[in-house]
């Protein structure tokens, strides 16, 4: 096991283990407001463009990302990664396939500079640079890095 599958393993059941009150929460919240399954399904390619069916939460908050906590814990994804996509996108094909080299991330460059900012070309870039000088120090620089992003882009859609 290498040092970021261990960090992933460990980072992974640990906020799996301290929100699962708030992924229960969300889950009953998803469920009471009527708008039918609880759970998306989506196909993104994962390591070496191997299909999988990733899930998410049906709500258009942060929150939705907690389910993919179990594709970390997995081995499915990684904490800190290129962003996921489905299997035929563009991003998957060409020089970009070498995104495929590496598990997919819960976050990465891509989440803490802007991702609904950027456009395509620049978030290729990020996530291509990620897969060619990523190390563990880098990951746990994103990983602080993202609670920050998050919150920043809510307190902007709510000013």
């Amino acid at each position: 096991m290498t040092a970021k599958r261990a960090v992933d393993m460990a980072g992974g059941l640990l906020l799996l283990l301290v929100l699962a009150p708030l992924i229960a929460g969300t889950a009953l919240s998803v469920t009471l407001s009527g708008s039918g399954a609880v759970l998306r399904r989506r196909t993104v390619a994962g390591l070496e463009g191997l299909p999988f069916t990733m899930l998410t939460f049906r709500t258009r908050s942060p929150l939705a990302a907690l389910p993919l906590l179990l594709h970390v814990v997995a081995g499915r994804m990684s904490l800190v990664g290129p962003c996921p996509l489905t299997p035929a996108h563009r991003e998957c094909t060409g020089e970009g396939r070498r995104r495929l080299s590496v598990r997919p991330g819960l976050t990465g460059p891509w989440q803490i500079s802007g991702r609904s900012d950027l456009p395509w070309e620049e978030r290729e870039l990020l996530d291509l640079h990620y897969v060619d000088h990523h190390w563990l120090g880098m990951d746990l620089l994103i990983l602080a890095r993202t609670l920050p992003a998050v919150r920043r882009r809510r307190a902007a859609r709510f000013a």
